[in-house]
């Protein structure tokens, strides 16, 4: 078995989780409220990336994957997101529409994971969204063959400059191949880290035949 120098170095790490807490009755009844209240704390605490969620499919040999991506605004039921429709995301929710989010704040001890069906958000949402990039980002969707391998960096290069020339004082359309999608949450779950590793757990599940959010305290 292979020793690496990191090993004693994580072994011994630890944190005593001291920042908050959380209750059943503390929380607001609505789980997006409840999120909205949770990220505009991270955002005031100077946390420039707390949109960043981790994005987890399964392909389909019930393989799971996870990446970073960024949310982009709570509306259509739901936590938008943009991405590449040939990407190796998009071809694991055509396989299977069902994800999970996960967003981790460590300025406030707090993580809330959210799981339900992926949807394609409407053409519109996806032109308005991308006029709103800057140019540069705009001729990188239409040169990134998303997730397909590349002999090297020289021929993104390459690509990518033909395409800045190409578009070069003109108006840049949305590639058909990009574009947005929302999750609709079924469950979220708001953890709050507490001393002795006796976190706070607090599940909201919607409950199908009525529309409602039940609210559950689970055990650390």
């Amino acid at each position: 078995m292979n020793t690496f120098k990191t090993n004693p170095i994580i072994q011994s790490m630890r944190k005593d989780y001291q920042h908050g807490s959380l209750s059943k009755e503390t929380v607001l009844e609505n789980p997006f409220h409840q999120f909205e209240s949770w990220l505009d704390e991270s955002l005031n605490k100077g946390n420039h990336s707390a949109n960043a969620m981790v994005l987890s499919t399964v392909d389909e040999k019930q393989m799971p994957d996870s990446r970073i991506v960024l949310l982009r605004n709570i509306s259509f039921g739901g936590f938008t997101f943009f991405t590449n429709y040939k990407s190796k995301k998009a071809r694991d929710l055509e396989k299977n529409n069902k994800a999970c989010l996960l967003f981790f704040w460590p300025e406030l001890e707090r993580q809330v994971r959210i799981t339900g069906e992926i949807k394609f958000l409407p053409e519109h949402e996806s032109d308005q969204y991308f006029d709103s990039r800057p140019f540069e980002s705009q001729v990188g969707a239409w040169i990134s063959d998303q997730s397909r391998i590349v002999k090297g960096r020289a021929e993104i290069e390459k690509s990518y400059e033909a395409a800045l020339k190409k578009y070069e004082g003109k108006a840049v359309p949305r590639p058909a191949h990009w574009g947005g999608y929302v999750l609709v949450p079924t469950q979220f779950e708001f953890w709050q880290g507490r001393a002795n590793r006796l976190h706070d757990r607090i599940l909201y599940s919607l409950e199908a035949t009525t529309g409602k959010w039940l609210i559950s305290r689970l055990m650390p």
